[in-house]
């Protein structure tokens, strides 16, 4: 690993850095409909182009993204990892969890999985206090994810913000660093 690159594995998956040749999977898993439904739709390939490029220089300014998301053989999975909050969230600086799966391997486990690797790299390796995770009120495939993470539902910090389909509406996890 150098520092241009974080490469974190798991019994079945390896997250790492995203490299150029990734482009065409990100477009396609931004382009699912159901994939996206949460986000207020699919992306174009415009707009998937402009967030691979905000992922790739949030990790060179900040040493955290989204994590690229491969099974053993290869294929691409999805993304999870971590991001800044953006300057004037309702939340205030922050680093939020996040993630994303294609469809095909929707209820395999993935999504946890990635996001204990990622949760650990947090606590271990770059020391964080806190790790936020947010999510729509209907999303129920993601509130179950943190449930198993075991992150805790914190309502007091829940938050509404322009969406690209109107207001979104956040609810809100945390887990602090094991001490």
């Amino acid at each position: 690993m150098t520092a241009d690159e974080v490469i974190l594995t798991t019994p079945r998956l390896t997250l790492r850095s995203w490299r150029d040749t990734d482009r065409d999977a990100f477009a396609a898993l931004n382009a699912d409909p159901e994939v996206a439904r949460d986000l207020g739709g699919p992306l174009t390939r415009i707009d998937s182009n402009a967030k691979f490029d905000r992922y790739r220089t949030t990790f060179r300014k900040f040493g955290i993204s989204r994590l690229a998301i491969e099974e053993r053989h290869g294929a691409f999975a999805g993304y999870a990892g971590l991001m800044p909050g953006a300057p004037h969230h309702p939340l205030g600086p922050h680093v939020e969890i996040g993630w994303r799966l294609a469809r095909a391997v929707w209820g395999k486990g993935y999504a946890t999985e990635a996001a204990k690797a990622v949760l650990h790299d947090a606590f271990e390796r770059l020391r964080l206090a806190e790790v936020l995770s947010y999510t729509a009120a209907d999303n129920a495939r993601s509130q179950a994810v943190m449930t198993r993470l075991g992150m805790q539902r914190d309502p007091l910090r829940d938050f509404s913000t322009p969406g690209r389909s109107g207001t979104w509406h956040g609810l809100v996890w945390t887990m602090r660093r094991p001490v």
